[in-house]
């Protein structure tokens, strides 16, 4: 979402990086820089505004002209600034001292409330809580069958009751809930105009039935400058504590997410970035900005490391490591891991500093993931576990059974010689800098050392011009 942003900061931010001094003239051209960018991207006149006057000032103090490296200090600024512009620190949500503690998700029809109960019933379970959802969007038709369905996925009971007025289904899910020893309510209301005074009157009723130890506006994220107006209205009428944003894996220019809090004086509290059920994730300020900024964000990377990786396979493929080894079994662990992860460009972007050599990963998709499978599949067990012995006609076997092309088969068996490169360097903790080997079918250049083909046409080129 925030890929044509961080283009533009990073681009505005990048003149100052390297400055050992900074004049006026400078620090106002990069000041411009990034207020356009901001504009751009949807953010309000105003909170665009503030931000820019703030960084400005910080940047012509004393402090940034007596530094030894004053450019990275405007960046260290920009960076500060952008976090608190976010919201500073992480705000999670309440919990009631006596369960059930209820969450109401309020919202315009679309933002994905349902589907946004669904993530959160997942999320919170996973953490220890026992959530249930209460239907009570009675407007849209096949509402609370969807919300039925999602509970069955992540394992929450659904508590729903079609002939109710939404007071009541609020009144007596929260009954069932207390009855099944159930710890956190989830309360999926309808779909309003945030200019219908009648369903926001019935919302208001909602509320003050349930007395919700978290309300929380449902945002999409692709809605923009509208997002700010829509939380306005709903602040004014139900006085929300915090917003989830979602599609924020869209094409969305990010102006929501960036202006909401400033406008508001609400935290964002959760983002989704994606469809599936686990895509819902806590905020944080901080790393968005980091991330923005083209800084990496090592800290999900490594939450999401652990999420996905058993114990077991981290401590086989440790030992592997350390050992020097690499087989294309190993190779196989390893994507599979990966795409435990999320989309794989969204993964590598969070290594900082690893951004900019990823040009042509967007075209890396799940097709391509599948055919580095369907690749290794091909091979027969000795063929995966002692991969130099792949010779010419085993490759054109395993071309043909896998139904890709030999240049293709070639590029996983080059690419797998790279990874066990950089293995074996970081069991022996001598990290080269990242060799990024070509996937199948992609156009992620390679950039380790040069195939043997190519330094033997070079050496016979040198030999030519010896020659003459």
């Amino acid at each position: 979402m925030f890929d044509a942003l961080s283009e533009k900061l990073q681009s505005a931010l990048g003149d100052l990086r390297g400055r050992g001094v900074l004049d006026d003239e400078a620090i106002s051209r990069a000041m411009r820089e990034v207020r356009l960018a901001l504009l751009e991207a949807d953010v309000n006149f105003g909170v665009v505004k503030d931000f820019v006057a703030h960084v400005r000032e910080r940047a012509l103090g004393e402090d940034v002209r007596k530094s030894l490296t004053p450019g990275q200090q405007v960046v260290k600024i920009v960076h500060e600034e952008l976090t608190e512009l976010l919201g500073s620190t992480d705000s999670r949500l309440a919990f009631s001292p006596r369960p059930p503690t209820t969450i109401l998700l309020a919202g315009l029809q679309g933002s994905g409330k349902t589907t946004a109960a669904g993530k959160l019933a997942l999320l919170l379970e996973k953490e220890g809580r026992k959530p249930a959802l209460v239907a009570a969007d009675l407007q849209r038709p096949a509402a609370i069958d969807q919300l039925v369905q999602l509970g069955e996925q992540v394992g929450a009971p659904v508590y729903a009751d079609e002939r109710s007025d939404p007071v009541k289904a609020v009144r007596d899910g929260i009954e069932r809930a207390k009855a099944d020893e159930r710890d956190v309510v989830i309360l999926d209301t309808a779909g309003r105009l945030h200019v219908d005074e009648a369903l926001m009157e019935e919302l208001a009723a909602v509320r003050r039935e349930a007395k919700p130890t978290n309300v929380l506006l449902v945002l999409d994220a692709m809605t923009g400058q509208e997002a700010v107006s829509v939380a306005q209205a709903f602040q004014e009428r139900i006085d929300f504590d915090g917003v989830v944003l979602t599609k924020l894996d869209g094409d969305a220019r990010g102006g929501a997410a960036l202006s909401v809090r400033a406008v508001t004086g609400r935290p964002i509290k959760l983002a989704s970035a994606g469809e599936k059920l686990d895509a819902l994730d806590w905020f944080h300020p901080d790393r968005m900005a980091s991330r923005i900024l083209g800084m990496g964000d090592v800290l999900t990377l490594i939450e999401r490391a652990e999420a996905a990786i058993e114990d077991e396979e981290k401590q086989e493929l440790e030992r592997r490591m350390l050992k020097g080894e690499f087989s294309f079994d190993d190779f196989l662990s390893s994507y599979k891991m990966l795409r435990r992860m999320g989309p794989l460009q969204g993964v590598l972007k969070m290594i900082p500093g690893l951004g900019k050599q990823l040009e042509g990963l967007d075209q890396v998709d799940e097709r391509q993931l599948k055919r580095v499978e369907a690749v290794i599949l091909s091979m027969t067990p000795h063929e995966r576990r002692v991969p130099h012995v792949i010779d010419a006609s085993r490759r054109k076997r395993i071309a043909g059974g896998s139904g890709t092309t030999l240049e293709q088969v070639n590029q996983l068996i080059e690419a797998r010689k790279q990874m066990a490169k950089l293995m074996k360097a970081a069991g022996s903790g001598k990290m080269p800098q990242f060799a990024g080997a070509g996937l199948p079918g992609s156009s992620l250049p390679t950039q380790g050392p040069p195939r043997p083909s190519a330094t033997r046409k070079s050496k016979s080129k040198r030999k030519r011009k010896a020659r003459r």
